[in-house]
This record gives C-alpha cells, sequence and structure tokens, in this order.
C-alpha cells in the first residue's frame, strides 16, 4: 500500500551536511504520520523525528538541533536535513510512515508498519 524510497545518503567529513529525502507513493492508503529512524552497526534501531501531515513535529531530545525534518505534502516526500554531522552520525537512515489519524505521531518505531529500504550515512572523522 505504500512504497518509501530514500536517498541523499553518503560520505562525508565531520562538521558537513547532508540533505536525506523520502519520496512516498501511497496509491490509495492515506499517510497520517511520517518519521525518520536510524541503525549503526551493532546498535539497535533508534528515532530522530516524527511529522505529521498537519505540520506538527517531534524530536528526540539527542537529535534537537543538529536535524530537521520536514515535508512537502504536494510532492508526497520527506526531508531530513542534518548538519554539523559526527562521527557517530554515521548509520543507515530509514523513513517511515503510518496512516494512524487517531494515534499520536511519535518517532517510535512499533508504531510505524511501513518502511523504506534505508540510506547510507558516513560521517568520518
Amino acid at each position: 500500500q505504500v512504497q518509501l524510497v530514500e536517498s541523499g545518503g553518503g560520505s562525508v567529513q565531520a562538521g558537513g551536511s547532508l540533505r536525506l529525502s523520502c519520496a512516498a507513493s501511497t496509491y490509495t492508503y492515506n499517510i497520517a504520520c511520517m518519521g525518520w529512524f536510524r541503525q549503526a552497526p551493532g546498535k539497535e534501531r533508534e528515532g530522530v523525528a516524527s511529522i505529521r501531515q498537519d505540520g506538527s513535529i517531534k524530536y528526540v531530545d539527542s537529535m534537537k538541533g543538529r536535524f530537521t525534518i520536514s515535508q512537502d505534502n504536494a510532492k508526497n516526500t520527506l526531508y531530513l536535513q542534518m548538519n554539523s554531522l559526527q562521527p557517530e552520525d554515521t548509520a543507515m537512515y530509514y523513513c517511515a510512515a503510518h496512516g494512524y489519524i487517531f494515534r499520536d505521531c511519535q518517532p517510535l518505531d512499533t508504531a510505524f508498519p511501513y518502511w523504506g529500504q534505508g540510506t547510507q550515512v558516513t560521517v568520518s572523522s
């Protein structure tokens, strides 16, 4: 029902920036909430931020300040602007979506049934 395709990952030096994109193909499914997550090698997946269709945003506390989530509803595209990247930001970054309009939109991975394949971000020191 929903296909999500991330892009924009790559390799950058510490202090650099990247902008990730996630293109959503929804067919007849109405997305209510989208989120960004990441998973570093050997670590559990963690939330970054989430955004409702109405534009309200929530960030995981540790991600505030350097990461900015946004969306273009007309293009069905989700973005993640990442600034001042550090080696510890190295991870596979995933976007996710759900259509539960009565559920709180939080960056909690258990709430999302639809996931993209991920895009790799590598930050070197």
